[in-house]
């Protein structure tokens, strides 16, 4: 039995949580608040890890902390809370002697036109991609120094079960399931990768797992073959047995939506993910560990079930 701090419960931390408790580790669930659930054979700790005290009493007697954090989508908020929280939760694994697994998405490259590779510059684009690039090398330089051993998991954007903010899952195969056609803000014809969530928390856990030299680099998890966001839609309209609708929301008009859904306004300097093809090379991944991504009709599959159900309660 290892001790693992998961730090973060969203979708991810509750995908990989659950899988470290099943196999017997002592799970130590850590966020502001307790959430209405946790596994069996977890435990929760409150903390604000904007708070140095907090982080290093959070990590306390780990051998491994996985970082799930997910914050809402809005840069000022990135800015505020996101160098802190990574100086923190490094400062707490040093004290601790805890490896830190950081699950990460891949903003940090900026505007590629090639598929991405883990060893492409950090960006100094935009906001989101700029921060994220920023906090890569928070934990980079502290693994270089000697001060923590850490790693990186990256992954492209999420759907599954649960996952509130899935293009895919809340809105795509929610409002398919309600009647209503999928609903994209962005151009959904484009070749793009798409990472399933329960695929995420595996790759954390095979790099918790990992030896020492897996770390101070990162990995890419991998996804199925790719499809363009309309050929996955239409596909989960298949399997619920609806039409295939997809309402495109109009570039002209996002700015003006932004003006009361923030994270619509926040996309803006994230289209070039979406204006040509956003391809994710994990061969990295799939020659030092494996490459059995979830297809999507098994993915799309448990989705549909879990929207399904969630609609009937």
């Amino acid at each position: 039995m290892r001790q693992i701090g998961v730090i973060g419960y969203g979708a991810v931390g509750r995908s990989t949580a659950s899988i470290l408790a099943t196999r017997g580790d002592a799970v130590r669930i850590v966020q502001r608040k307790r959430p209405p659930v946790i596994p069996n054979g977890c435990t929760f700790q409150a903390a604000d890890l904007t708070d140095r005290h907090a982080a290093i009493q959070a990590c306390a007697g780990m051998d491994t902390v996985v970082c799930c954090i997910g914050l809402p989508y809005d840069s000022a908020l990135w800015a505020r809370v996101w160098p802190k929280t990574m100086t923190n939760l490094i400062d707490g694994c040093s004290a601790s002697g805890a490896r830190l697994v950081f699950a990460d998405n891949l903003y940090m490259y900026g505007p590629q036109t090639r598929p991405l590779t883990e060893d492409m510059p950090l960006t100094t684009y935009g906001r989101k991609p700029a921060l994220r690039a920023a906090i890569t090398q928070l934990w980079q330089s502290a693994h270089d120094a000697g001060r923590v051993r850490a790693v990186a998991v990256r992954a492209s954007d999420f759907y599954g079960p649960d996952v509130a903010t899935s293009v895919i899952s809340t809105f795509g195969v929610a409002r398919l399931l309600a009647g209503k056609p999928a609903l994209t803000p962005y151009s959904p014809d484009h070749p793009h990768d798409f990472a399933y969530v329960p695929d995420v928390a595996r790759a954390l856990v095979t790099l918790a797992d990992a030896p020492d030299d897996a770390y101070g680099q990162a990995w890419h998890v991998p996804n199925a073959p790719t499809q363009t966001l309309r050929g996955v839609l239409t596909q989960a309209a298949g399997l619920i047995g609806v039409p295939a609708r997809v309402t495109v929301l109009p570039r002209v008009l996002a700015p003006m939506i932004g003006l009361f859904s923030k994270e619509v306004g926040e996309i803006g300097e994230m289209q070039f993910q979406w204006d040509h093809p956003y391809l994710v090379d994990s061969s990295k991944f799939a020659g030092r560990f494996r490459s059995d991504a979830t297809p999507f009709e098994r993915g799309l599959g448990d989705t549909i079930s879990f929207y399904r159900a969630a609609l009937r309660s």
